[in-house]
């Protein structure tokens, strides 16, 4: 399953860096001790609110945001939106289109909302502007810079059950939270093995199909979704009803 306890880079290797925004300066100074003393995450930063957030990460170039998502001026799905959207695009309208950093449209961070609720639409919300996944702030620290690395590798951190009581906590979107372009049968299969947490080899294993063939499949499920990444895919299949809390495989 994907998520805290999955393999983590080689702490050996070249540290992930980290910059961490929350409200609050005591859960900011504790998160940053921490974090600082696990092997293979470095903190480069610090931010107190959304907007913070985003400048000092273009600032900083870290390689993942752990986002908080409760903050003023301007929340966590605000700045995760902007920060993921990677372009000029994504700047306040006010900003003279030639004070745009070139930096912006780089490839943007990572990032994992953190969060003391399990049942909180605001999470459910960052996830669908392309987070990459959510951690508790009750979680022993090891297993929240666990979720740090593997989010730098490009992995997603799926709670399966946790997910999918935020998702039906509120109604469900329904049918039309599906895009026209229809899932294939084998593509709805794949989806809801991404939503039990199985990884690509997993699901690979249960289908009795090569990596490739899933790797395949798993990029249609996004694209016809138009999901940022597989946790977003994840809550757009609870929301449409395609898969239920509960499920399996």
């Amino acid at each position: 399953m994907t998520g805290p306890d999955a393999s983590a880079a080689d702490p050996a290797g070249a540290p992930v860096t980290l910059l961490i925004a929350d409200d609050d300066a005591v859960t900011r100074s504790g998160l940053r001790t921490l974090l600082s003393a696990q092997p293979g995450i470095a903190v480069i930063g610090e931010a107190a609110d959304g907007v913070e957030a985003v400048e000092e990460a273009r600032r900083l170039r870290p390689d993942v945001v752990l986002m908080d998502v409760r903050m003023p001026r301007r929340n966590g799905i605000e700045a995760t939106r902007q920060l993921l959207a990677g372009s000029a695009d994504a700047v306040d309208s006010t900003e003279p289109a030639d004070a745009v950093d070139p930096a912006r449209s780089a490839d943007p961070p990572k990032v994992v909302v953190i969060t003391t609720f399990e049942n909180d639409d605001y999470v459910t919300a960052a996830l669908g502007a392309g987070a990459s996944g959510f951690v508790l702030k009750r979680l022993p620290v090891r297993q929240i810079a666990e979720a740090v690395r593997v989010v730098a590798k490009g992995e997603a951190i799926l709670f399966p059950a946790a997910l999918g009581r935020m998702v039906t906590a509120r109604p469900l979107r329904g049918a039309e939270a599906l895009p026209k372009a229809a899932l294939t049968g084998r593509e709805e299969e794949v989806l809801r093995l991404m939503a039990t947490g199985l990884s690509n080899p997993e699901i690979a294993q249960s289908l009795v199909v090569s990596l490739e063939t899933v790797k395949t499949h798993v990029g249609n499920v996004l694209t016809k979704l138009g999901a940022q990444n597989r946790t977003h895919a994840v809550v757009i299949a609870y929301e449409s009803g395609l898969v239920v809390p509960g499920f399996t495989g």
